[in-house]
């Protein structure tokens, strides 16, 4: 597959869902994960030891670590986002994913050129979410095979 992922997460609330984050970015090849806050410590649920393979960078802002020519998407339940089913993932895309206890808000919303959500009865928690958005976009990469 060309091009390349790269995960955002603004504030995570748990370390056990940084762990499952890292396990799925090594799981579906992203390039990259970001932390902003400080509520991450290492966590045992990174039972591949991602964060060994794939670099994790703890920030002050996701804006900064957005690489050239990368399209940054907000994955939020929000009003006016497009839902994953009708969804075309850009080759080079830096995914950002809020923490289960808040909204991106328009801090990060006014820095994304998409908005995107996941379809469901209710809110996913983050490392499913995350889950979810890889695998949707292998599964449509593969389809352009």
């Amino acid at each position: 597959m060309r091009g390349y992922s790269c995960i955002g997460l603004d504030n995570p609330k748990t370390a056990v869902n940084v762990g499952c984050v890292l396990r799925a970015a090594g799981n579906y090849g992203s390039a990259m994960v970001a932390i902003t806050g400080q509520r991450y410590k290492k966590s045992k649920s990174d039972t591949m030891s991602q964060y060994r393979h794939i670099p994790l960078l703890h920030v002050e802002n996701l804006k900064s670590v957005i690489p050239f020519d990368c399209v940054p998407v907000a994955v939020d339940l929000i009003e006016g986002a497009t839902s994953l089913i009708e969804y075309e993932h850009p080759q080079r895309a830096f995914y950002i994913f809020g923490a289960e206890d808040a909204t991106l808000g328009i801090r990060i919303t006014s820095l994304c050129r998409d908005i995107i959500y996941v379809p469901t009865n209710r809110c996913m928690n983050l490392a499913a979410a995350v889950n979810v958005i890889l695998y949707d976009r292998m599964a449509k990469f593969e389809r352009l095979k």
